[in-house]
């Protein structure tokens, strides 16, 4: 096991952070909060262009960087503190898993090269009834007779709610229920039957939309088991938002720690208040635990697949919640200005909260933590 990052990725640490103090200021994050939830032109292309972060974890076959999770937790945790408004999770991080997941090399062809260079946005739609599990599908796939001229042959009906980045996206990746079982189908943006309204989120640094679909025309993609597709993108995707949580975790800490240091209340610095000390401490413990269990569930991504379930679901259950009480102590540390919408302190209090309800309730990933740790003994429920 390896909790200690190797200076390479520190130094891609460094690169990232210097990118999003430069390109994404805090002008920049101010800007899409008060006006428009979608991505900022040229942030996107200049992760792509720049550091090639959007194809961190892409195969070089497939124009991408080839690195590991290990090196895209350390971006994802930069690009959480500094909020940049870039659609990496939903793209670089669930596309890009679920077509690795899936065994279409057609569609891993079509679209990993292009996602790699910045020039299409892909987004993955999973979620209905607030759960992100095949269990919970009702949009419906059906075959249609196949057209000469190179019909989808199949169509879909239903909805998807919260699709992170959906209406901005150029191709969608949709699990839907089929006659012999789940699924994953491509959605072209300009399909017939398809509609996306834009949600007003918790978060207003992230984009989500529902989606619907009408007879809506899609290839279905090749996959043995999308039920073991859909968990192991479940579980790469929680080691993700770990990974962004501890970097709003880092943040609102920090912010707590200056501000303590700085404001004098009643003659004293209130950082000298046994109160304000004891929020700060704990704060710190949650930073160092979280930090902990986010470096050995990347590590055992790459390394160590017999550990990684484990791993993953400990780190979903964990981190984001903890990055979420970091945040609110944050808020109560700041006092009064903590509370005003000018101060961001509220935008990381809503990114936590988001995080931590991403991937569905955080009671899921008690139960599958539960399950597989103890997989004879865990409630029915859970399996």
């Amino acid at each position: 096991m390896q909790l200690v990052l190797e200076q390479e990725q520190e130094d891609l640490r460094a690169a990232v952070r210097a990118f999003a103090r430069e390109e994404a200021p805090r002008s920049v994050l101010r800007a899409v909060v008060d006006g428009d939830h979608g991505p900022v032109p040229g942030l996107w292309r200049g992760l792509a262009d720049r550091l090639d972060l959007v194809g961190l974890t892409v195969p070089a076959s497939h124009g991408g960087s080839g690195a590991g999770h290990v090196e895209r937790a350390v971006a994802l945790e930069e690009l959480g503190r500094a909020l940049v408004p870039v659609p990496y999770l939903s793209c670089a991080v669930l596309a890009v898993d679920t077509l690795s997941s899936l065994a279409d090399e057609r569609a891993r062809a079509e679209l990993l090269p292009s996602i790699a260079a910045g020039e299409r946005l892909v987004a993955v739609a999973v979620t209905e009834n607030g759960r992100w599990d095949t269990e919970a599908v009702t949009t419906r796939a059906e075959p249609v007779s196949d057209d000469p001229a190179g019909g989808a042959g199949w169509v879909l009906t239903g909805r998807k709610e919260t699709v992170l980045d959906g209406a901005g996206a150029d191709v969608l990746l949709v699990l839907a229920d089929t006659p012999d079982g789940p699924g994953f189908f491509q959605v072209d943006r300009d399909a017939r039957g398809l509609t996306r309204t834009p949600l007003e989120p918790l978060d207003p640094t992230r984009a989500f939309a529902r989606i619907g679909f009408d007879a809506t025309p899609a290839r279905r993609l090749t996959t043995p088991d999308a039920r073991a597709a859909l968990s192991r993108v479940r579980d790469l995707a929680s080691v993700a938002v770990a990974a962004e949580s501890l970097g709003v975790l880092a943040h609102a800490l920090e912010t707590a720690v200056e501000y303590a240091k700085v404001r004098i209340q009643f003659g004293r610095y209130i950082g000298s208040y046994q109160a304000v000390k004891h929020l700060c401490a704990d704060s710190h413990v949650d930073l160092e635990l979280s930090e902990s269990v986010l470096r050995h569930a990347a590590w055992a991504a790459d390394h160590a697949p017999g550990e990684f379930p484990v791993a993953a679901a400990h780190a979903r259950l964990t981190v984001p919640a903890a990055a979420f009480r970091t945040a609110a102590r944050a808020v109560e540390v700041l006092g009064g200005i903590g509370f005003t919408w000018e101060h961001d302190a509220h935008l990381y209090y809503k990114r936590a909260r988001t995080l931590e309800h991403l991937l569905g309730d955080p009671s899921d990933a008690a139960r599958v933590l539960a399950d597989r740790l103890l997989p004879d003994t865990a409630p029915e429920a859970a399996r």
